[in-house]
């Protein structure tokens, strides 16, 4: 396909998705619609070389550093520390799924399918890999394709369960604001979005300074240094998580700024780079691959789902979150980041009725979402992983 045809037709695509998104009030997410378009499109004759001819695809590998660097610029130590509790419901989740989905899932699919299921479910695509060497390594080529299609499919369970969770959250948030309880100005609420960092030592670039190229070139080194760091520990800890915790440091003594993607203007091509990354897996998804594992793929998906929810709303609810957080924090192990970040966005953006009331649901939903993204799909899921890897 014509590379500018190609980067146009995803981008029609996704538009159609932020249309869908914006007329459902969030309760179809802009990711759940793109990813369902273009597994039909596939199956129509869509070219499946349509990523790489794109020339999205190369760059959104590169770019995943970067972003995730940013997403740290949107955090703060204290905040951080608020989150342990989103920490705790994240692990009780991953435990969920993985004691659920294998010893109900074992009589319902079989001990094979239920071991290769738990990770991917966990965590997708890390874990999904992970998996699906070991079982080829065994000639287990089923199975091989079955953590594969997880990976692929996941999301189309976890999207519109945590759009639904979070609207709810989202009105329970509105609802407490107009009662007064939350009793928010106009200004505690900026100052909340632009809080100063108390470790900030290096001072703001000067208005004129910062431009994309200049805020692109801080962003991009920050990233590089997180993958020099991660490369010294072998691999134990991984490189997007060093990105994460770089851009939270880096952000807090002032040398990146807040937001530094949107500053720059970039966020936009940038998001859409990395979703040509994710959706590239669909690619391979035929009809007759997912025919043959329809009922493997439904029913893991289903305990896994399952299992979340029962770890993670008793979990919650002895820590004081609602249970519609709870279930949202805990289902981002079906798709995690970029999708914590677009939902918690949709979700503000559909329900707040005023700029300050859509600042605050972000302000309460994105750091939970976004936390509970990384442990669960980045670091629980690789152990998990790690661990069941050996009873393929």
């Amino acid at each position: 396909m014509d590379g500018l045809l190609a980067f146009t037709v995803l981008f029609i695509i996704f538009g159609a998705g932020d249309i869908i998104s914006s007329k459902t009030k969030a309760i179809v997410s802009t990711m759940f619609v793109s990813s369902v378009v273009l597994l039909l499109g596939f199956w129509v004759g869509l070219p499946k070389t349509i990523f790489k001819d794109s020339a999205l695809l190369p760059l959104g590998s590169i770019l995943i550093g970067i972003l995730i660097t940013h997403m740290g610029t949107l955090m703060s130590v204290r905040e951080l520390i608020k989150q342990w509790k989103t920490v705790a419901i994240s692990i009780a989740s991953i435990v969920g799924i993985a004691v659920f989905v294998y010893l109900a899932g074992t009589p319902i699919i079989g001990r094979e399918y239920s071991v290769a299921a738990a990770p991917p479910i966990a965590g997708g695509v890390v874990a999904g890999i992970m998996m699906g060497e070991a079982a080829k390594a065994k000639g287990l080529e089923t199975i091989m394709v079955f953590s594969t299609l997880l990976v692929v499919v996941q999301g189309f369970f976890g999207y519109p369960i945590a759009s639904i969770c979070l609207r709810k959250e989202a009105k329970r948030i509105s609802n407490k604001l107009k009662s007064g309880e939350y009793n928010i100005s106009k200004g505690e609420v900026a100052a909340a979005k632009e809080e100063k960092s108390k470790f900030k030592i290096i001072p703001d670039l000067p208005k004129e300074l910062q431009t994309p190229s200049i805020l692109l070139a801080k962003l991009g080194l920050a990233a590089f240094l997180s993958y020099k760091i991660a490369a010294l520990t072998n691999g134990v800890v991984n490189k997007y998580v060093v990105c994460l915790i770089i851009g939270i440091i880096l952000k807090e003594i002032g040398f990146l700024e807040s937001d530094i993607l949107t500053k720059s203007q970039s966020f936009g091509l940038a998001m859409g780079t990395l979703l040509t990354v994710i959706y590239s897996n669909l690619a391979s998804a035929t009809p007759e691959m997912v025919s043959r594992l329809l009922w493997p793929l439904a029913a893991s998906l289903t305990l896994g789902t399952i299992g979340i929810a029962l770890a993670s709303i008793p979990v919650g609810k002895m820590l004081g979150i609602s249970w519609q957080m709870s279930l949202s924090i805990g289902i981002t192990a079906l798709f995690g980041f970029p999708g914590t970040f677009i939902i918690s966005q949709e979700v503000a953006n559909a329900e707040g009725k005023t700029e300050e009331e859509k600042q605050l649901i972000l302000n309460e939903i994105m750091p939970k979402m976004l936390i509970a993204g990384f442990v669960t799909v980045t670091i629980a899921s690789v152990i998990l992983a790690g661990i069941m890897v050996k009873m393929i």
